[in-house]
């Protein structure tokens, strides 16, 4: 992996929250963002664009996060791409769920848009630091 990140493949159905998210990761946090509107556009781009981490939502029609997040691991130049997922579903059980399947991590909605930069980088430097183990950590922004 990279020193750093800098680019991020953003999945969100949701207008509202992808348009404040995009500004959050671009304009704040100075990142490359890729934004899919469903989990079938994700796989679409993910190759050609290469990022370095994948954010996630949770909820999405057709094909859900969690799905989306099984086929993702079977490309090969993805397979290793930390994933973080993205949702309000934040209970204990949930979020063990998504850490289980192997997401570096999980951001809470609602998200703090001043802070979601400085905590993907958290989430991705804990992934560098310890690439074999899979679920860096869970973002308590809110």
């Amino acid at each position: 992996m990279a020193s750093g990140l800098n680019s991020i493949l953003y999945v969100e159905d949701d207008e509202m929250i992808w348009e404040v998210t995009l500004m959050a990761l671009r304009d704040l946090g100075g990142f490359e963002v890729v934004h899919c509107p469903s989990g079938a556009a994700a796989l679409e781009v993910a190759e050609t664009f290469e990022p370095q981490m994948i954010l996630l939502d949770v909820m999405m029609p057709g094909m859900d996060g969690p799905e989306t997040f099984r086929r993702l691991r079977k490309m090969p130049s993805i397979a290793d791409v930390p994933i973080v997922f993205m949702t309000a579903k934040v209970q204990t059980h949930e979020t063990a769920a998504y850490m289980a399947m192997g997401a570096a991590g999980v951001i809470p909605k609602p998200f703090d848009p001043m802070t979601i930069a400085d905590d993907l980088r958290a989430i991705y430097a804990d992934t560098a630091a310890c690439p074999s183990s899979s679920g860096a950590g869970v973002s308590t922004a809110s």
